[in-house]
């Protein structure tokens, strides 16, 4: 078996960002910058009003307070000055609009009075350039004003909007195709016979994949026959950047994953990894003469161990294959709520809530962390990390967590 760290390190080295496409900025949000944006004008493009006032000349001020000005025109933002200010003279102005030439300084509203039609009076000292948003002073052209790598969120769109960013350079989302082993599967539509199961995984699978930012591609139930599902892993290969199936990878006269792998071509470079739940998880690469290497990921059986393996090693690997940087995971320190066990034999997850306490970051794992048990996954934002030789973490000590997307 190989170490957790070990078994991510491989499969991060494995994983590589697909290739740009151009989307148009209403459907960019979500997903993440491929190329660094530069400004291509000054922001603001002249200096303007952070403030609704009165533009003057600091030198004009400087004579005595009160002092009184001539307005000679009022600016509303988006309108142009039509003159430059002269001495004595004052324009009024509001929030956004432009300075005319010869202000350096604006005095706000709540400190003047108007003794008279087209005069103000100014009554406190303004600061020179006070109020002035400088030409330039939140990006110069030329300015790298988003950087590849990045998120995409509402601010960015607002960013991308500013600087007329009609279409957008973004990662291609990873398309990966889903399915289930098992003729022990049921569909959801049909009422399960004895020994028989509804297919959770692929449903559980697929919304985790659109939540690293993949497009799930869903295959079904495919039963425990080589040939069927040589023909499934073939079709899913040609149809998808990356694959991931439920079931078939242990050791059991059923378990055909491996073999059929190897038969189509496929190098198997993780069989096992020392964690639980999760330990038969199986991946392999495809040679791919259109870009980077496919890859398959076996996923165990059980409802939790498919899940937990998926949040730990797969989440990272499509957002790395989505053209997300690392950081991939949120690590937090927490305290627990209650004594913690494990073997100590391998990396032990255990899933459960976080919540915030008085005293700081609370763990309190789910009732029954059984690896079949997937009612017990509901509602969990959080996995705590056992590490190998660790066998408890008693109430109220530290523990590591990573936080669920």
């Amino acid at each position: 078996m190989l170490p957790v760290a070990e078994a991510e390190a491989l499969i991060l080295q494995a994983v590589q960002p697909l290739g740009t496409e151009w989307v148009e900025l209403g459907s960019a949000q979500g997903r993440v910058l491929s190329q660094t944006l530069y400004s291509p004008q000054d922001f603001p493009a002249r200096p303007t009003s952070s403030m609704d006032g009165y533009a003057v000349r600091y030198e004009d001020v400087q004579a005595g307070i009160p002092c009184e000005l001539q307005v000679v025109e009022t600016l509303p933002a988006g309108k142009a000055p039509t003159r430059d200010l002269q001495p004595g003279q004052a324009v009024r102005l509001y929030t956004g609009s432009i300075l005319p030439g010869g202000a350096d300084t604006v005095v706000m509203q709540e400190d003047t009075q108007q003794p008279s039609p087209g005069t103000v009076r100014l009554l406190q000292r303004p600061q020179r350039g006070q109020f002035v948003r400088p030409q330039g002073d939140f990006a110069r052209q030329g300015d790298p004003v988003l950087l590849a790598g990045q998120a995409l969120g509402g601010a960015e769109l607002a960013v991308l909007a500013a600087i007329r960013q009609a279409m957008v350079p973004v990662f291609r989302q990873p398309r990966v195709a889903l399915f289930s082993t098992g003729d022990e599967l049921v569909p959801i539509q049909q009422v399960p016979g004895p020994g028989q199961v509804v297919d959770s995984n692929q449903y559980g699978l697929a919304a985790l994949v659109k939540a690293a930012g993949g497009i799930p591609i869903q295959l079904g139930i495919v039963p425990d026959r080589p040939q069927v599902l040589q023909q499934v892993i073939q079709q899913a290969l040609a149809s998808a950047d990356g694959v991931i199936s439920s079931g078939g990878v242990s050791v059991g006269d059923f378990d055909l994953v491996e073999k059929v792998l190897e038969e189509l071509g496929g190098e198997i470079f993780i069989r096992s990894v020392a964690i639980k739940p999760g330990k038969p998880l199986t991946v392999a690469r495809f040679p791919n003469p259109h870009g980077p290497p496919k890859l398959y990921f076996g996923l165990p059986g059980n409802p939790a161990s498919a899940l937990v393996t998926f949040w730990r090693f797969l989440h990272p690997a499509l957002r790395k294959m989505g053209g997300s940087p690392p950081p991939y995971w949120q690590i937090l320190s927490a305290f627990s709520a209650v004594d913690l066990h494990a073997d100590g034999q391998r990396e032990h997850y255990l899933w459960g809530r976080l919540q915030i306490e008085p005293a700081g970051i609370q763990f309190q794992p789910a009732a029954n962390l059984n690896s079949g048990n997937l009612i017990s996954l509901a509602g969990c934002n959080a996995l705590a990390v056992l590490p190998v030789g660790t066998t408890q973490i008693p109430a109220g000590s530290p523990v590591q967590v990573l936080q669920l997307p």
